[in-house]
């Protein structure tokens, strides 16, 4: 596959899945807002604190993980990671109140926070230097795929096991650890760095490229505000405001998100042509067409239309992110840097759907008005931003190692 060797593509595969499965858990939670809100006797606005929260303390997950990984190396670390948000997941199922659910969110939040960082280190140090921005795109569509699998599961399973049922199922990731233990090698990148005893402290990096911390926080925000203002309030959108069963979101959600993955692929693959800026400002720029159908049209399937075409260009933008925050950081810090500026336009951004929540309630419950505002200001200020910074198609990471085997095809 693409000329890379087994240990390659098992590294590909586990950072894919484990970003996969943590967006599929994340997700779950997405399409159960109502429900949640039903069987606490809330309003809307109090549950969507459980996303705020979830999304608010990320960073600390990314800081906390990121520089375990930087320390102990990437697979280690990654397996941890995903015990933790495992358990949290599966403790939301028994929740009594509110106040406890929220609280295991939290919890849910801090280890969630860690595993993009690290997975997609371990993706990134891997893999050869050629196929980067296809493996980009590919590790980003695990997000969309996870959202997937979580509309799936819950067009097929809600009705039978409720909203606690789905957060058991939740626990799913958790059957990933033997295939990363037996499967997967260490990043060949981080056993070269630790040979040479290179120095992993994170304050002198952030001293010394304070310009570049500030500025991907800032782009990070933006792309976040990007993916989850178009799709965090989607699902309750098409129940709320328009009606539609379960079934009838979940087919709309499997639609989009079958499209979010095409998209990161896509653009992914183009940023290796015509560079990691333009494809971004291509993707970002032409959603904002889309808008008017994604938000404002009637009848399933005009809306699902809208949706699908939506998320092409948002996930599509969202493809080239994980090659291009590699590239951009100093090397002895892609384990925690990428990972924690991501994770702190997570906590910018994580105000969103309470935002949009009360946006739709003082507009007579018009969540199609409160998205579109959201989504069309981050696409511009998204093509701006990126306008202005740099472009890294071309740089090399795998060759940075000299450990054996880095590189090298069969």
């Amino acid at each position: 596959m693409f000329g890379w060797t087994p240990l390659q593509r098992n590294a590909a595969i586990a950072s894919f899945s484990s970003w996969t499965l943590d967006a599929f858990d994340f997700f779950v939670l997405v399409f159960l807002l109502s429900d949640i809100a039903q069987a606490f006797q809330v309003g809307m606005e109090e549950v969507t604190l459980a996303i705020l929260l979830t999304l608010a303390v990320r960073p600390i997950g990314a800081l906390i993980f990121g520089r375990a990984a930087e320390k102990y190396g990437r697979k280690p670390i990654l397996m941890l990671n995903i015990v933790f948000f495992s358990v949290f997941e599966l403790l939301s199922a028994a929740a009594p109140s509110l106040t406890v659910f929220l609280l295991l969110r939290v919890l849910y939040g801090v280890a969630m926070g860690g595993i993009w960082g690290v997975a997609s280190s371990l993706a990134m140090e891997s893999i050869p230097d050629r196929s980067r921005g296809l493996m980009s795109g590919i590790f980003q569509a695990g997000y969309p795929f996870g959202y997937l699998l979580a509309a799936v599961a819950y067009g097929l399973l809600f009705e039978v096991v409720g909203w606690r049922g789905m957060f058991v199922i939740g626990a799913a990731p958790i059957l990933l650890l033997p295939f990363i233990y037996f499967c997967v090698e260490e990043s060949p990148v981080w056993l070269a760095a630790r040979a040479r005893k290179e120095s992993t402290a994170l304050l002198p990096v952030l001293k010394s490229h304070w310009k570049l911390c500030v500025y991907l926080v800032l782009l990070m925000a933006a792309f976040n505000f990007f993916s989850h203002g178009t799709q965090d309030m989607y699902p309750a959108f098409l129940k709320i405001q328009h009606g539609f069963d379960p079934k009838t979101v979940s087919i709309i959600a499997i639609s989009y998100n079958i499209a979010s993955i095409i998209g990161g692929i896509f653009f992914g693959a183009l940023s290796e042509r015509i560079g990691r800026k333009k494809a971004i400002i291509i993707a970002a720029l032409l959603a904002l067409p889309v808008i008017p159908l994604w938000a404002f049209a009637s009848g399933s399937f005009m809306l699902g239309l809208g949706a699908f075409m939506m998320q092409f260009m948002v996930q599509g933008a969202w493809g080239v992110i994980p090659t291009y925050l590699n590239e951009l950081v100093p090397a002895n810090t892609r384990a925690v840097l990428p990972g924690f500026v991501y994770q702190l336009g997570n906590l910018i951004a994580s105000v969103n759907a309470t935002l949009q929540a009360t946006i739709a309630e003082h507009h007579g419950q018009n969540y199609g008005l409160a998205m579109a505002m959201i989504a069309g200001t981050v696409a511009i200020v998204i093509a701006v931003l990126v306008y202005f910074g740099k472009d890294t198609r071309g740089k090399a990471i795998a060759v940075e190692s000299k450990a054996p085997g880095a590189g090298v095809s069969v």
